[in-house]
């Protein structure tokens, strides 16, 4: 069984304020997206790694991550898109057959092995998972104005992380399905690649528990959060 990570480079991060892409931001020294390629790298079901980075930085992501670090299973890396989702596709058009893909954000550093190892025996299963947790704060719906409108129930909320982790046919329709109604001029929302499955296809997607330190960095803050969690590790 061939599986595949295709991991997310190409985002900029406007809300970090720094002129460095969040991803390549150092924590204890290592750039963020070092983390998250090194799980993949050590993973033993994971065969090949697709670097999915901006179309400016393919030749830094080679020579000052890929070969500076040694990560051999880094067989492709290609630009991203306007979108995510473009920045997927080509991702998944770049991985080829496969049996499993998994979709990550570089810019969560703290993926782990027993997150891979659960997210690979659900979606051996159920062929369509995403890794989250439980939120642990009310949600409150707001109306036009900024009033509370209503209160979901907290019990069944999720905040989904990555990975996403898909059948390879099943993620690869699901995106040139929604390639297909783009062109068409369809108005679609898509923020994750489990919506790109519940709208394109009728898979139900599992949810597997994740992590709460499987942050994504995307603010300050966040940055300093991670370097606690890095240095608890002994990264």
């Amino acid at each position: 069984m061939k599986s595949i990570a295709i991991v997310l480079a190409a985002g900029r991060g406007s809300r970090m304020h720094s002129d460095v892409a969040k991803q390549y931001l150092l924590i204890k020294g290592k750039p963020v997206i070092w983390y998250s390629l090194t799980e993949f790298e050590r993973c033993p079901f994971i065969d090949e790694i697709v670097l999915v980075s901006g179309a400016d930085e393919i030749d830094y992501c080679r020579t000052e991550i890929v070969e500076k670090y040694g990560f051999r299973k880094v067989k492709q890396v290609v630009a991203g898109g306007r979108e995510r989702y473009h920045s997927v596709y080509r991702g998944i058009r770049a991985a080829g057959d496969c049996d499993f893909i998994y979709i990550h954000d570089g810019a969560r550093p703290f993926v782990t092995q027993e997150i891979l190892k659960r997210a690979r025996d659900a979606v051996s299963v159920d062929r369509a998972c995403v890794i989250g947790m439980p939120v642990k704060d009310t949600i409150k719906i707001s109306d036009e104005h900024g009033f509370c409108a209503s209160t979901p129930d907290r019990s069944r909320l999720w905040q989904i992380q990555t990975p996403q982790v898909f059948a390879g046919e099943l993620i690869r329709r699901a995106y040139e399905s929604l390639m297909k109604a783009l062109e068409k001029g369809e108005k679609l929302a898509v923020t994750d690649d489990a919506m790109v499955v519940e709208a394109m296809t009728d898979v139900k997607v599992r949810l597997v528990p994740g992590d709460y330190r499987n942050i994504k960095i995307t603010t300050p803050e966040d940055l300093c959060l991670a370097e606690l969690f890095a240095a608890e590790d002994g990264r």
